[in-house]
């Protein structure tokens, strides 16, 4: 097709929204609309006749202005580069697009996501030669993209037959050719350092599994009650002020993925600013490098054009997609998944369709779903197993959790970490819910945990969540007739599970020694303060008054222990907990002693 008659015109406005006659148009295309050339995406076709949305604001571009098609899908560019890169929601290079345009981007600026000047080390693959079958996935070679992440060159999907040619070890920048295939056609496919692929199809794999090992974030809730696995599904709800930007922050920064994307969808600024002056600035906990060397940003704020805001998500899940297809753990975290459904609800607007709940359109579930069904642990064409975690934070007005976006969330995800606004107003932080929280992953988990932690580690967690059940039974009887109502062994319960809030699951993102606490230290405090809360139990039943159990000073040490040694401190720990036998034992034999004289 020729580019004359790819040349249309622009009909019709409304917003976003943009109506426009092109011959040979096709759905999903992508456009340039009007002088300034915004970039949009074809939604809909009726002959010549085509609704656009642009990523672009509009304001000022007029009727009777050019149309240009580009011939391709959204897409994205995959190659050496990415890593540590902050982009857009279109994946325009942020930092790139400053040094053009200054703080505000100007309407209609384009550059390519990867640059075409820098020259990168290739190594071919040595078990390759000219003559050999490759197909999908397999490893021409690897770059070194960062001292943290080897980047494998894949031949990418659709492509299969004869190795005509592969380069020699040397430099080369990312357009470059650096092998050459014959299909079965006897086409010549030549292969570069990068590939293109729309954000809306999912990347093919050989096959998908199911998760084996947890995610291990360094937070206690998370891991220790509430785990998610590699490859898993989950969603961080909670209403304005609960701390969903920090859960997620601590989970990009901690977690043991070995790459991290992080999606800000249409969250305020503020916080973006604090993520992008905050990320390369942290130290990889794993590796010892800067934590930027494995993560990559798109930044998308409320402010910026509402369309770009939706696209953003696929644009965030198709770059995992690829870095799981070399074999790599990858986590998503998309925040929030809120603003991009409010995305939908304006687009559809601008088209006239039929509303449903709350104004949101009638596939809002089934968008919902087809995102997140893109995570997943896989097995891949060539480079051995990868995964991609996607964890999406959820914003309820008011904190209602039977919102459209909340309930329909909750019957797609695994893993789901409530968060409450009662919580954090008493500035327990992470604010989750324990009540309302639950994971599907907990069978799996505990298989890992048993193996590489404790065997007791699911009985120690059902004995804890037990506990903290009957607590938010007796509090409530607190709250009308007061704590004297109680007998001492109710009233140790609390004790219990106050020990376990406080010590366990209450943790600082702001304090040092607390802010990651490993598998071994969160097992370690766990069992620590069951210990002390099984071991009060048996001296109540020896008729120890609960008062006198509530003076011990190792209570307050329990609460405080969490910030006062880290995860490599487990001796320390562990001598406390020689503490906690002696003082008990001491009160034990004190109280055999007078029943005796009695």
């Amino acid at each position: 097709m020729s580019e004359t008659n790819k040349i249309g015109v622009i009909r019709d406005i409304n917003g976003p929204i943009v109506t426009i006659e092109l011959p040979g148009a096709r759905s999903g295309e992508q456009v340039k609309i009007g002088e300034l050339g915004l970039y949009g995406e074809i939604l809909s076709l009726n002959g010549e006749r085509a609704v656009v949305q642009t990523y672009e604001s509009t304001d000022g571009v007029r009727p009777g202005e050019p149309v240009v098609g580009l011939g391709w899908p959204l897409s994205v560019e995959l190659g050496p580069g990415l890593m540590g890169g902050i982009f857009d929601g279109v994946q325009r290079p942020l930092l790139k697009l400053a040094l053009q345009s200054g703080d505000y981007i100007r309407r209609g600026l384009s550059i390519p996501a990867l640059d075409r000047d820098t020259l990168w080390a290739f190594v071919p693959n040595s078990e390759l030669e000219p003559g050999a079958k490759v197909g999908p996935g397999t490893v021409l070679g690897t770059v070194q993209e960062t001292l943290t992440i080897e980047h494998r060159i894949l031949v990418p999907p659709g492509i299969a037959g004869e190795l005509e040619e592969i380069a020699p070890a040397g430099e080369y920048n990312i357009e470059s050719n650096i092998a050459r295939v014959r299909d079965h056609k006897s086409v010549s496919h030549r292969l570069s350092l990068y590939q293109r692929w729309p954000v809306r199809k999912p990347r093919p794999y050989l096959k998908r599994d199911d998760g084996i090992s947890p995610l291990i974030t360094g937070q206690r809730v998370i891991d220790t009650f509430f785990p998610q696995l590699k490859g898993g599904k989950g969603a961080v709800p909670g209403p304005f002020g609960a701390g969903k930007t920090v859960v997620q922050q601590q989970i990009a920064r901690w977690s043991n993925a070995d790459i991290v994307i992080y999606v800000g969808c249409g969250e305020r600024g503020n916080e973006l600013v604090d993520v992008l002056e905050t990320f390369p600035q942290l130290d990889d906990p794993y590796s010892g490098r800067k934590l930027m060397e494995r993560t990559l940003l798109v930044a998308n704020t409320s402010n910026m054009p509402v369309v770009a805001r939706e696209a953003s998500v696929y644009v965030g899940i198709t770059m995992a997609e690829y870095y799981r297809d070399m074999g790599y753990d990858v986590v998503m975290l998309a925040d929030s998944t809120s603003r991009w459904a409010e995305a939908l609800r304006e687009v559809s607007g601008r088209l006239g369709q039929m509303p449903v709940e709350e104004g949101y359109p009638a596939y809002l579930a089934s968008r919902l779903a087809a995102v997140y069904e893109r995570a997943g642990r896989v097995e891949t064409f060539g480079a051995g197993s990868g995964s991609v975690t996607l964890i999406g934070a959820v914003s309820p007005p008011g904190g209602d959790f039977s919102e459209p976006v909340t309930s329909h969330t909750k019957d797609i995800i695994e893993t789901f970490w409530a968060l409450s606004k009662e919580l954090a107003d008493a500035r327990h932080y992470p604010s989750i819910d324990w009540v309302t929280s639950f994971s599907g992953h907990v069978k799996t988990a505990a298989e890992w945990w048993h193996k590489e932690v404790d065997p007791d580690w699911e009985k120690r967690r059902g004995a804890a969540l037990a506990l903290l059940a009957r607590d938010a039974e007796l509090s409530r009887i607190v709250n009308l007739v007061g704590p004297e109502a109680l007998s001492d062994a109710q009233r140790w319960e609390l004790e219990g599970a106050s020990l376990i809030k406080e010590g366990v699951l209450q943790q600082s993102a702001l304090d040092e020694i607390d802010t990651f606490c490993s598998p071994a230290k969160q097992y370690a405090l766990l069992d620590l303060a069951i210990t002390i809360y099984k071991r009060g139990e048996a001296l109540i039943k020896l008729g120890v008054p609960v008062t006198e159990l509530q003076r011990l000073p190792l209570l307050a040490k329990m609460r405080r222990i969490k910030s006062m040694y880290s995860s490599e401190q487990l001796e320390q720990i562990q001598a406390f907990r020689n503490e906690v036998d002696q003082a008990m034992e001491s009160i034990r034999i004190e109280y055999a002693k007078q029943g005796e004289a009695v």
